[in-house]
């Protein structure tokens, strides 16, 4: 039950608590992430001669990593597996979006691209918690 005393000072999440909170957010961020991908694919033969091509590897190659990055990467990041491998062209991605592709756009433009990098690498660092095909193979190996 909450009360005033542990809505104001409340006591720190226990580790399923926590696990919890981890999963709800691998979940939201996924799905959104996951969002911006589809439409990548949904609209590909009309992006694939207009994607920037920031690292010069070819629109269409561009396009595709971007994809995989939106798409792909955020199904495992959501179950959990290959979590920390799977974040690297997540971040690399909303990286390359906020500080390449975009680079010469108004900040309320590109700040999504922000937002999605500073919580990936936020949920890198703490790791996909208990609740997570990771923490299950985890277990079997130690």
């Amino acid at each position: 039950m909450i009360t005033f005393d542990n809505f104001l000072f409340p006591l720190p999440p226990t580790e399923s608590e926590y696990s919890a909170i981890i999963l709800a957010f691998r979940i939201c961020f996924g799905v959104m992430m996951m969002y911006h991908g589809y439409q990548k694919v949904k609209n590909f033969s009309s992006l694939k001669t207009t994607f920037p091509d920031p690292f010069g590897i070819g629109i269409k190659s561009s396009l595709i990593l971007a994809i995989f990055g939106e798409l792909i990467c955020p199904i495992a990041f959501i179950f959990g597996f290959l979590y920390r491998l799977c974040m690297i062209p997540m971040m690399f991605t909303m990286f390359t979006a906020f500080f390449i592709a975009m680079r010469k756009a108004p900040y309320d433009e590109k700040e999504l691209g922000l937002v999605y990098l500073i919580t990936f690498i936020l949920l890198y660092i703490v790791g996909p918690g208990m609740y997570s095909i990771d923490y299950l193979i985890a277990l079997h190996i130690y």
